[in-house]
């Protein structure tokens, strides 16, 4: 009886000391200066502080860094001419997703500041027949079929998707505008991915699984099951059999997108839960046992603008992390990579704000 007993109180102890020790665990991991998930938010006086850089670039034709390939003496003309929709903040994609950025804004704060403004500039941009000119971009030489591919591609597909879930008539009108675009990408992309034997791992525009990752989303909010299958299938015989994803290699100097947290992104979209559980273990084992050390990417020069691309890792890091809905270890990682750089985009230096703010904004949106 007496060893019965003992037993119990040896388990007992046992118990006492296991929640003791999951106390002072998670005591640790809160001095470490991890921020709470609630503590950083997107409210209107950030919102309307956001707002302004767009704004100061959609329309801004100069400076500008072409894409343009030349295959004949008449297709060298300025940016407008050839982009009449996506000819301001520096070059093509950035345009977009600052277009991106405004409905966003306006979407989610009926009472920004400088809606007016925000409206005009998109119905002046948008038009039918800007549109139409962008279209026929694609077609204009051999040569200019991959334009963009498939960074800008997936900017347009998260536009023409953020039109198409606000309600208002302006964006039902901006959504049919841009259609025709998002028709011609979609199976600009179909063509494409068969064609591409091994995915594109790099921290910059031609990632594949961040192409993905988007324009699965547009796939699945406009309900074209076609698309979407072969996105799925593209990912999972990408991505399907990798492992132990070296993250401590991250980042590249140039960075602004993390190979190995937008594979996780891609997956968790593609996978079921339980399927996404079992392969994410495997594939990033340190980020769900809590001992993954991701410091924010550090920027020394923000005037440059390829070194600048390190702010919006930090970002992009964080919509991948906030997307872990039931991992707040994750979360905490994020928080900290977005606070800090959030401060520092509206510098005044034209190398960031011309696009930051569409990163910055992107994260928020995926906290929620």
């Amino acid at each position: 009886m007496m060893t019965f007993r003992c037993l119990i109180s040896l388990i007992i102890i046992l118990l006492l000391i296991s929640c003791q020790s999951q106390v002072t665990e998670k005591a640790n991991f809160d001095k470490k200066g991890k921020k709470d998930v609630s503590e950083i938010s997107l409210d209107i006086n950030e919102a309307n502080r956001l707002a302004n850089l767009p704004l100061a670039c959609i329309q801004h034709e100069l400076p500008y860094k072409s894409g343009l390939t030349i295959a004949k003496e008449g297709d060298l003309a300025m940016p407008k001419e050839h982009h009449p929709a996506f000819y301001g903040c520096f070059d093509w994609h950035s345009a977009v997703h600052g277009h991106w950025s405004l409905v966003y804004l306006l979407k989610a704060f009926p009472e920004l500041e400088k809606k007016d403004e925000a409206i005009s500039m998109l119905m002046q941009n948008l038009t039918a027949e800007n549109i139409g000119k962008e279209v026929a971009y694609f077609s204009m030489n051999d040569l200019t079929k991959s334009f963009e591919r498939t960074y800008g591609w997936a900017w347009i597909f998260k536009l023409q998707e953020e039109l198409l879930t606000w309600e208002n008539e302006v964006a039902i009108q901006l959504y049919n505008n841009l259609q025709p675009l998002a028709d011609h990408l979609v199976k600009s992309y179909k063509d494409y991915l068969p064609k591409l034997v091994y995915p594109i791992r790099v921290g910059e525009h031609s990632n594949t699984a961040f192409g993905l990752s988007f324009a699965y989303d547009y796939a699945i909010a406009v309900d074209d099951k076609a698309f979407a299958k072969i996105i799925k299938e593209s990912a999972l015989r990408f991505y399907s059999n990798d492992k132990n994803c070296p993250i401590s290699w991250e980042p590249s100097g140039y960075d602004f997108l993390s190979p190995c947290l937008q594979e996780i992104d891609i997956m968790r979209k593609v996978l079921s839960d339980s399927e996404f559980d079992k392969w994410s273990y495997s594939f990033l084992p340190e980020l769900f046992n809590n001992s993954l050390d991701l410091e924010p990417g550090k920027v020394v020069d923000r005037s440059d603008g390829k070194l600048v691309h390190l702010d919006g890792l930090n970002f992009s890091r964080a919509w991948c992390l906030y997307s872990l809905r039931e991992n707040d270890f994750a979360h905490s990682i994020a928080n900290e990579h977005l606070e800090y750089s959030l401060s520092k985009i509206a510098d005044g230096d034209y190398a960031g704000q011309h696009w930051l703010a569409s990163f910055a904004l992107y994260a928020f949106k995926s906290k929620k």
